[in-house]
């Protein structure tokens, strides 16, 4: 987007968001469309479960910072801007599909790493058939928005606009340095 740097929340949330999608995708379609024992199969889908489950609320806090970023733009941002915007705001719309069809095709009480389980949230195994449906139709889209977000990035990079630089933990070079107090 447009700001000189994100804040070390939104670095944070960013990275560990792109870890845990990354993760998932890879080793859920992984699991789905290449042999693997049942013993991996079910590895990876607890775990899968798990990790995502828990990074539901993370992801909501990173939704919240995204939007409150939204009120402190310039009224008229450029064409580009908001190119990127809405890129930016399809990928939180999909991963949002995808938690909650991810939620919604659980075909019984989700374990969160054995320590707790929340309720199967559907009983209709219809209504499950169609969340398993459109989860893997979303997982796909998600996966297309990604190649487009890095397709996006490489082209800032080369084109000499830092967006990695700014998206990391590294101090900006305008940056003014905060000392604590002693």
């Amino acid at each position: 987007m447009h700001s000189s740097h994100y804040c070390a929340r939104r670095v944070l949330l960013h990275w560990l968001s792109a870890v845990i999608i990354l993760w998932a995708l890879v080793s859920g379609f992984y699991v789905a469309y290449y042999p693997v024992s049942a013993a991996t199969e079910h590895w990876v889908g607890s775990l899968n479960v798990s990790l995502t489950t828990l990074f539901i609320p993370l992801f909501a806090w990173r939704l919240w910072l995204f939007v409150g970023a939204l009120q402190t733009r310039e009224p008229t941002p450029s064409a580009i801007h908001r190119l990127a915007l809405a890129v930016h705001a399809s990928i939180y719309l999909v991963i949002g599909v995808v938690l909650v069809t991810g939620v919604l095709m659980m075909k019984s009480a989700i374990s969160v790493f054995g320590l707790f389980q929340l309720p199967q949230p559907l009983d209709d195994p219809a209504l499950i058939d169609w969340a398993n449906a459109a989860h893997v139709v979303s997982c796909a889209v998600l996966s297309l928005l990604i190649v487009l977000h890095l397709c996006a990035v490489a082209w800032h990079e080369f084109s000499g606009r830092r967006v990695v630089r700014r998206m990391s933990f590294a101090r900006q070079p305008d940056a003014p340095v905060q000392r604590s107090p002693r």
